[in-house]
């Protein structure tokens, strides 16, 4: 990636070029703004026929994002990867679940119900979470 990206640092690991630690700045105007979101990514042998897994390692209350920081994200599935598909599309499709989550297609369910339903709720919980696990 020659291009920088906004809001997204990315490390790549020094032993190990299959291995990346990316930083997710929280997007202004959202409750996951302030934080920091680390996220590491790992390029399996297969990569580029196999998507990157990808897990958070910093804990947020989002729907598309589990306890375990597993995200659901459709261009990450097996089924939906191309191997053409540049990673500076797949860094900025999960900053923009950070700013519009899909509670369509959850792997929370219960927070996506929230969010559907008391958004207020919802971004409170969040906000309190970035400032408890991502700053």
């Amino acid at each position: 990636m020659n291009e920088p990206l906004e809001n997204i640092e990315i490390q790549p690991d020094e032993d190990n070029v299959q291995l990346w630690r990316v930083i997710f700045h929280g997007p202004k105007h959202t409750p996951y703004a302030g934080g920091k979101f680390v996220l590491a990514v790992e390029f399996t042998l297969e990569y580029p026929f196999k998507p990157p897994m990808a897990k958070f390692r910093t804990k947020m209350y989002h729907p598309n994002v589990d306890s375990e920081g597993s995200l659901c994200l459709g261009i990450l599935k097996s089924d939906q990867w191309k191997p053409s598909t540049k990673m500076s599309h797949v860094l900025v499709s999960i900053y923009d679940l950070l700013v519009t989550p899909n509670p369509d297609d959850p792997l929370v369910t219960s927070i996506a119900d929230q969010y559907r339903t008391d958004r207020k709720g919802f971004e409170k919980k969040a906000a309190e979470y970035t400032s408890k696990f991502a700053t």
